[in-house]
């Protein structure tokens, strides 16, 4: 059922004219219409890294329509990185480039600081032995709901983990689902 759900809802991509952002870091589609990323990729480059984050927040891109601070206010929705932090803390100025409204989602708070961020920590665990790729997909519905500032609300993420020939594919709602294991999330094709 998972895999038919993702399926019928992610062509939304070709319908919100999107842009393609190739950064330093990772690559991004983008949607100006939904204020979202589509799709991020990107390789861990720093599994070890001890960069802090103290002082850093997100930043709008010139020229590009974005969702900012005023779509996270007061809400249950986190500014989850999608290409995390901690994967690209080599130093301050790395850490620095994925703090950008390009590189982030409204992502579900129990999400976001639960199984989310249990599985960036297998991949940089991963990232430690072998080099590791990993494709975020957002998901929308047709007509997704909104946060009163104007982003639109995904109603998931797929990650796709790749590494020595092997791949690992997730699907998590973008729900309350802390105390769930990252592995419950894990999808066959």
């Amino acid at each position: 059922m998972k895999k038919i759900l993702i399926l019928l809802l992610f062509p939304l991509s070709l319908l919100s004219q999107s842009q393609v952002i190739v950064t330093d870091i990772f690559k991004v589609e983008y949607s100006e219409f939904l204020q979202q990323p589509l799709k991020v990729e990107y390789t861990i480059e720093c599994p070890n890294g001890s960069a802090k984050r103290s002082g850093l927040d997100f930043r709008k891109v010139e020229g590009i329509n974005t969702s900012d601070v005023d779509d996270y206010k007061n809400n249950e929705w986190d500014r989850g990185h999608l290409a995390p932090a901690a994967a690209f803390s080599c130093d301050r100025e790395t850490l620095r480039k994925t703090f950008t409204y390009l590189n982030c989602a409204l992502q579900h708070e129990g999400l976001n600081r639960g199984p989310w961020k249990e599985l960036e920590r297998f991949e940089r665990d991963l990232a430690k032995i072998f080099e590791v790729k990993v494709v975020v997909e957002v998901i929308f519905t047709p007509q997704p709901l909104r946060v009163p500032a104007g982003a639109a609300i995904p109603i998931g993420f797929t990650k796709t983990i790749s590494f020595d020939g092997k791949q690992y594919k997730f699907y998590f709602p973008n729900t309350d689902v802390a105390g769930n294991d990252w592995f419950d999330f894990s999808v066959t094709e």
